[in-house]
């Protein structure tokens, strides 16, 4: 076979008369040169238009380029020409496979079918089964692929995997670029990313040319806060032309990382858009150290380091930083010590509970930790989940539709399977119902077997045991019979609500119908027959707040607050729905209750001056002057429409903490910004005679 050098001197010589060749093409595509090779198969495509085998060698360069949606295209091609196409199938299956598609798996048996002796086919399915932690069938899997091909890459690399995942010395070392690449993945995959970077590494020194390891190489180090040598990793991809999306989107981002503010503590990073970093660095650095130390006091652990929270107004940069990643929530994502997470401001306001997100995330670094990245998926996610409600009642998701329907149709995973809704979840809403499968299971064992069980658990997960044998061990009964007393927990705690779904259905529907036509007595009537059915609905056209706008119609305001305070304690998080019961409840003389709304309202949405404004006033009323000092601060970093006034409230709360000098200079910008702004004058020469020497 001719080397490389030998086939570009060859159609160097024949100066575009011999034209290009495939063989050309697959040689650039194994020296590493994609979008050479690329460019080969573009000016080839017409002459192999019907030529299968064509479009299999060129999907699988985009494969090999992270571009499996094109790939993928390619493939079907192929399947149109020749339906039974084994290469083609297999194809199908790795493409799929990348977006953790659970029909990934059937393409690989369909690959199988056509050609028994694929042992790619049966490799990809050992890598899947893997991936659903059932270590069981993927050995059994990756032992076929050896037994059809005895130096198959694929079967030796997951053999390898699952020993070293398990902390065992592995007889099955591929010593294969590929492998190590395979290994890498998995170690990452199972968030053990340091590790996983070594594995990397290894890849790129037996072929530096392995792009798609470099690259991951570049987004893990990232992850782990190596800005500077992830940039370089990528760049050096860049400028050879690997224009990969994860590539590309990552150099993007870390640029826009590298703008954010910084603010440190003794145990606290916080990364912030500078916009917006005035605003929220004193709501989340206190958040930050508070779960640090009730995790720390909770989990009986000290961490090691200080924990970084990055925060991202553009939800797509975030998307970027969870790039990758099965089974994400969406809202925030933890990396050993770092955390990801969405801004308050990336998304519609009070969709999402930023503080809740936040201990969320925070218990993960804790999970994590404690059994050296070693947990399954599901308990980790379950521990966060829990800890969510635990920091306060109405924090956390509220049961939704979908969840009611999965517990009403019997869909709800076991628990030693539990994993696979995360990973390959057979449609997206496995992945919210086994997010709150997880946290009932945990709310489950803390209620009946206590939180040194969990603990118990969480070390025996961080000593390699797989979730069978650590149930066995820490619940004394099987598996299955965990199952069968969870599930009848779950069907008594939602019995209401599932015997009552599709009658609230339709009654939502009259309510909706009767609010539009102003029928205030009707949507009285009806909202109040069927809102204690599903109590824990308070997403859009919420009962509670049907029910308030019906009584304030009527006059009768009491009526109304009642509904709206419901709505509040069960976790409604509609900031203006919130802002009117604080204004009810203050016009009412309900002071105290009314700040007490809008201070949740800060661990909601916390860009609304108005809300900032109304709290620090009740909080001067009250006497808590740290609170409006913080407050009228807010206000003043959300560039007011008034900022005389803004500067003078901050000013006056300064000066009742006895912090003179700064409310001096607070005085001095409000009367910068408005020179005549008597209030402000008033109180500087207050300021100025008090600090005057009496002769």
């Amino acid at each position: 076979m001719r080397n490389l050098g030998t086939i570009l001197a060859a159609a160097i010589f024949c100066g575009g008369l011999c034209g290009q060749t495939l063989q050309e093409a697959e040689a650039l595509h194994r020296a590493g040169r994609y979008f050479d090779s690329n460019d080969v198969f573009k000016q080839l495509q017409g002459r192999y238009a019907n030529d299968p085998d064509f479009k299999v060698k060129w999907g699988m360069l985009f494969l090999d380029s992270e571009q499996p949606g094109d790939a993928a295209g390619l493939f079907q091609e192929a399947l149109k020409l020749k339906p039974n196409d084994a290469r083609a199938l297999l194809g199908m299956g790795l493409a799929t496979a990348e977006g953790f598609d659970p029909r990934a798996a059937d393409w690989a048996r369909k690959a199988l079918e056509a050609d028994p002796k694929l042992a790619d086919a049966e490799a990809l399915l050992a890598r899947l089964a893997l991936e659903d932690n059932d270590n069981a069938k993927a050995a059994d899997e990756a032992k076929k692929a050896l037994a059809i091909d005895p130096n198959s890459v694929g079967g030796k690399s997951v053999l390898a995997t699952i020993d070293l995942l398990a902390d065992r010395k592995t007889e099955s070392d591929p010593k294969d670029a590929r492998g190590y690449y395979t290994i890498g993945h998995f170690f990452v995959l199972n968030r053990r990313y340091e590790e996983g970077i070594g594995y990397l590494r290894k890849a790129l020194e037996l072929d530096p040319q392995l792009h798609r390891a470099r690259s991951e190489l570049g987004v893990n180090l990232m992850r782990l806060g190596e800005i500077d040598e992830a940039a370089r990793q990528l760049e050096s991809l860049y400028n050879q032309k690997y224009h990969s999306n994860p590539t590309i989107n990552s150099l993007r981002l870390i640029d826009t990382i590298r703008g954010f503010v910084t603010f440190k503590t003794d145990n606290t990073i916080l990364k912030m858009d500078k916009g917006e970093a005035n605003l929220l660095h004193p709501y989340f650095e206190s958040e930050m150290k508070r779960a640090i130390a009730t995790y720390e006091k909770k989990y009986r652990m000290k961490l090691e380091k200080p924990v970084q929270v990055e925060v991202y107004p553009n939800h797509d940069d975030f998307a970027v930083r969870t790039l990758g990643m099965p089974g994400l929530g969406a809202l925030g994502v933890t990396f050993g010590y770092d955390i990801a997470m969405d801004s308050p401001s990336g998304r519609k306001p009070g969709s999402f509970h930023w503080d809740s997100t936040l201990w969320h995330e925070m218990s993960h670094v804790f999970t994590l930790t404690a059994t050296g990245h070693r947990v399954p998926r599901w308990f980790t996610e379950g521990m966060a989940v829990h800890e969510e409600t635990a920091a306060s009642p109405d924090w956390g998701d509220r049961i939704t539709p979908d969840i009611i329907a999965a517990i009403k149709d019997k869909t709800l995973l076991p628990i030693a399977k539990l994993d696979r809704g995360f990973i390959h979840p057979d449609t997206p809403i496995q992945i919210v119902v086994s997010y709150f499968q997880a946290g009932r299971i945990i709310d489950y064992i803390d209620d009946k077997w206590g939180w040194d069980t969990l603990l118990a658990m969480l070390h025996d997960f961080g000593a390699g045991i797989d979730t069978v044998s650590v149930v066995r061990r820490n619940l004394k009964i099987e598996p299955e019979e965990f199952d069968k007393r969870f599930l009848a927990f779950i069907d008594a705690d939602t019995k209401t609500t599932v015997a009552h779904f599709d009658d609230w259905k339709k009654g939502m529907g009259e309510v909706i119908k009767a609010e539009r036509a102003k029928d205030w007595d009707a949507v009285i009537k009806q909202g109040s027959a069927i809102r204690d059915w599903y109590p824990d609905y308070v997403e859009e056209h919420s009962i509670y707040e049907a029910l308030a706008q019906a009584y304030t119609a009527k006059g009768d305001k009491a009526g109304a607050v009642a509904q709206l305070e419901q709505y509040a304690k069960i976790g409604g998080r509609n900031p203006e729905t919130l802002k009117t019961l604080a204004r009810e409840l203050s016009a009412a003389g309900r002071k105290k209750e009314a700040a007490a709304v809008l201070d949740k309202l800060n661990w909601i949405y916390p860009m609304d001056a108005d809300a900032h404004q109304m709290l620090g006033d009740l909080w001067m009323e009250q006497g808590n002057v740290k609170g409006a000092i913080r407050e009228f601060g807010a206000v003043v970093a959300r560039n007011p429409i008034d900022p005389a006034q803004a500067h003078y409230d901050l000013a006056r709360a300064l000066l009742a903490d006895h912090q003179t000098d700064k409310a001096n200079d607070e005085c001095l910008n409000a009367l910068e910004a408005a020179p005549g702004f008597r209030p402000a004058q008033k109180l500087l020469l207050e300021l100025s005679n008090s600090q005057t020497p009496k002769k």
